[in-house]
């Protein structure tokens, strides 16, 4: 049967690829071709690999991840907002008050709504920290009444934090490295059939042979991935191709 590199397939290439070839068999009747002891070893490494796949890619977790941090950022944001605003106060007290908080948040960076989640959640424990200890900045925050909005902030940032975590040990098992093994697990699977379907097909001495239909259908399935191979080499040649992430 037609070769391919299964390794220059990326995650989502190789899954849809795997699941064809297993597709085209089944519908084959691979009981009567005498293969389904090293089908069943396939379908399953397919299953496997496909819930590690699902599961890196989407969670519950990731949503309600979302969910929470637009409220951070809504915090954060507002906060900003308005001490800015209050820097134009006509009370000198509150001018003051409101840019001795501004100056605390930047002191941890512009932009804290756009930093990356672990990068968003330190800073963001590093204000309140200082919000809640510093006594200039109590009383600043005091004179704002501005309670509400920095318990917001924190309980918000806390919730983000605690489920970021628990999304991260949901994901340890589909991490890259565990998918790249589950890969190479499938792979063992994928040639331990096609070779078992090959030797079959070379031991038939009257033909024609009963494994010749599935073959072609699985060389033309190869060739269309192959295809994709080499249009992707040259988009790479051009400085075209995609970022090769998977």
């Amino acid at each position: 049967m037609n070769a391919i590199e299964l390794k220059l397939l990326r995650n989502a290439e190789y899954l849809q690829y795997v699941k064809d070839y297993l597709g085209i068999i089944n519908l084959n009747n691979p009981t009567q071709l005498g293969i389904d002891v090293k089908l069943s070893t396939f379908t399953n490494k397919i299953s496997e690999l496909e819930s590690l796949y699902k599961k890196a890619l989407a969670s519950e977790k990731t949503q309600e991840l979302l969910l929470i941090d637009e409220r951070r950022d809504a915090a954060v944001t507002g906060l900003n907002y308005f001490l800015l605003s209050q820097t134009y106060h006509f009370e000198i007290t509150k001018r003051k008050n409101a840019q001795l908080l501004l100056d605390n948040m930047n002191l941890y960076g512009s932009s804290i709504a756009r930093l990356n989640y672990q990068a968003e959640t330190a800073t963001i424990n590093n204000i309140i920290r200082d919000w809640e200890n510093k006594p200039e900045l109590i009383a600043a925050i005091s004179t704002f009444n501005l309670t509400e909005w920095v318990y917001e902030l924190k309980t918000s940032n806390e919730e983000f934090n605690t489920k970021y975590l628990s999304r991260t040990q949901e994901y340890g098992d589909a991490s890259p490295e565990t998918i790249k093994l589950k890969r190479e697990e499938t792979n063992v699977a994928y040639y331990a059939l096609r070779d078992r379907i090959d030797t079959l097909h070379l031991l038939v001495e009257t033909p024609p042979s009963p494994y010749a239909t599935v073959i072609n259908q699985l060389n033309a399935l190869t060739d269309q991935y192959n295809k994709l191979l080499v249009n992707r080499t040259d988009s790479s040649v051009s400085g075209n191709a995609e970022n090769p992430t998977a």
